[in-house]
């Protein structure tokens, strides 16, 4: 049986002994390096071309994340398992955006960490259950952020009347309801395509649409 050859990097040198022996007595899995540090970690990647690495975030010198983004923009076939005791969802989204195929907590047990391991191997992603909850919801907190920016150069009459654009509304209805001359509406209908750089009442409704109007103003609304 072809076995995945893996390097661990890790500053502490008894951990990588006890996962060396965890790994080495798999018969799919084989560690063929490890390392102390990301340089280490750089030096050892060219020599031994490792399928797998198991890579602690953070490390004395250049972090785990740093060595990450390096390795993977120079060998992207190398799939990299985040092991840290730190469960962080903003270093979460920092490991996976440096390329990181799963991200593992240094107290899950031994067969949670070799299905990582052989996850990644596979070219798949796998997270720490507790992991993938917190990120799950930094990821829909910057959505939601994400959203709500796209509506931040707008006062509060203008979201009211671009509300009622997205609804279909007439300048009259929206005058009626809104209680506003014809001109007052045009006037906030053109200061609101200039702010967010569009050019129709067509664009704008697809705007709101597209970025959950009703969802996100709503729901900052007082009670």
């Amino acid at each position: 049986m072809k076995k995945t050859k893996i390097l661990l990097v890790d500053d502490h040198e008894i951990v990588r002994l006890g996962l060396m022996t965890l790994i080495n007595d798999q018969p799919d899995l084989q560690v063929v390096g490890e390392a102390g540090s990301a340089e280490e970690a750089l030096r050892q990647v060219e020599q031994l071309q490792p399928e797998v690495i198991l890579m602690d975030i953070r490390l004395p010198g250049e972090s785990g994340i740093y060595a990450t983004k390096e390795i993977t923009s120079r060998h992207p076939g190398i799939h990299i398992v985040m092991l840290t005791s730190y469960l962080d969802e903003a270093l979460i989204v920092r490991a996976i955006r440096s390329g990181a195929s799963g991200y593992i907590l240094k107290q899950v047990g031994n067969e949670e960490l070799l299905r990582a391991l052989r996850a990644a191997a596979r070219g798949e992603a796998m997270l720490d259950p507790s992991t993938t909850a917190r990120l799950l919801t930094r990821v829909r907190e910057v959505e939601h952020k994400v959203e709500m920016d796209a509506f931040r150069d707008l006062s509060e009459r203008e979201m009211d009347v671009l509300m009622e654009i997205t609804r279909g509304r007439t300048n009259a209805e929206i005058g009626e309801l809104l209680h506003l001359s014809d001109k007052t509406v045009r006037n906030y209908i053109t200061t609101i395509l200039d702010k967010l750089d569009l050019s129709n009442r067509v664009e704008l409704a697809t705007y709101a649409t597209e970025h959950h109007i009703f969802d996100n103003w709503e729901r900052n609304q007082p009670l």
